[in-house]
């Protein structure tokens, strides 16, 4: 059983910056592949980003390639979500997802809350 939490959310003004996190629980957390996702009023969700168990790969989504950057400090169980250059259409509900085997070719096991990102045009 993994428990995730998100924080870091809030109100940015396009073109700024902002970091999520995303604490986990447990003791195995460097055996979970993680990734982000969002979800947009009216809009189905959306993945984001995707980083391995070491960390060593990562993959993005085609609307966040070059301005997000997902992280993993394994020894603070936590995945981060760094955003830059963040625009309008970034505005959604985001939330990180654990699973052992992946989180992009099937539908991760463990889900967090969400956290609300609102940026401002």
């Amino acid at each position: 059983q993994v428990q995730l939490v998100e924080s870091g959310g809030g109100l940015v003004q396009a073109g700024g910056s902002l970091r999520l996190s995303c604490a986990a629980s447990g003791r195995t957390f460097s055996s979970y592949v993680m990734g982000w996702f969002r979800q947009a009023p009216g809009k189905e969700r959306e993945f984001v980003a995707h980083i391995s168990r070491s960390g060593g790969h990562t993959y993005y989504g085609d609307p966040v390639k070059g301005r997000f950057t997902i992280s993993r400090d394994n020894a603070k169980n936590t995945v981060y979500l760094q955003m830059s250059s963040l625009k309008f259409e970034d505005t959604a509900v985001y939330s990180c997802a654990a699973d052992p085997v992946s989180v992009i070719s099937k539908n991760p096991v463990y889900w967090g809350q969400g956290t609300q990102v609102t940026v401002s045009s």
